[in-house]
């Protein structure tokens, strides 16, 4: 079994509650936007880190962080972007991603700073956007989710709200 924190959109700033609320996972997974090279050092010093680059990051990250990042954890295959549009309306790169490389069992993305948990009906799987935990954009509240991975079993999901936007 893994446990897993999963965040996006920090745009270069990370509350400390997240080291609180992450300590107990496995793993740290970031769906883009980091906004800060050192972000990424600091996560990994933290937790074993998975990510991708977003929309906000510059060549430094985007040297260290894919635009895809596919790979398995337990019995599943997951599959993170950052846009990714919505369920049933994906964006042109994540649509011809699915379309080469097959449908993940889990989809993780950001970039909407929406939070959103859905099974995906088109493709079966599951989307999972954590929406935003850092303090720029629209968004109200910011936001995790905390997860465990057992076997093919995805179980105890927990939406995690860290406070204000405004801090």
């Amino acid at each position: 079994m893994k446990k897993i924190g999963l965040m996006s959109d920090t745009h270069g700033w990370i509350d400390p509650k997240v080291y609180q609320h992450f300590k107990e996972v496995d793993e740290v997974w970031h769906a883009g936007d980091i906004g800060d090279v050192q972000l990424i050092d600091d996560l990994r010093a933290f937790k074993p880190t998975r990510f991708v680059y977003g929309n906000i990051d510059d060549h430094k990250i985007r040297l260290e962080a894919p635009e895809f990042n596919r790979f398995k954890v337990e019995g599943v295959e997951v599959l993170m972007t950052h846009i990714a549009g919505k369920p049933m309306k994906y964006s042109k790169p994540l649509y011809d991603e699915l379309e080469k490389n097959g449908a993940p069992k889990i989809l993780v993305c950001g970039h909407s700073h929406i939070l959103l948990v859905k099974m995906d009906a088109c493709y079966k799987m599951l989307w999972l956007n954590p929406g935003a935990c850092g303090y720029k954009g629209f968004h109200k509240v910011r936001t995790l989710l905390r997860f465990e991975i057992d076997g093919e079993n995805i179980q105890n999901m927990e939406v995690i709200e860290l406070g204000d936007r405004n801090r």
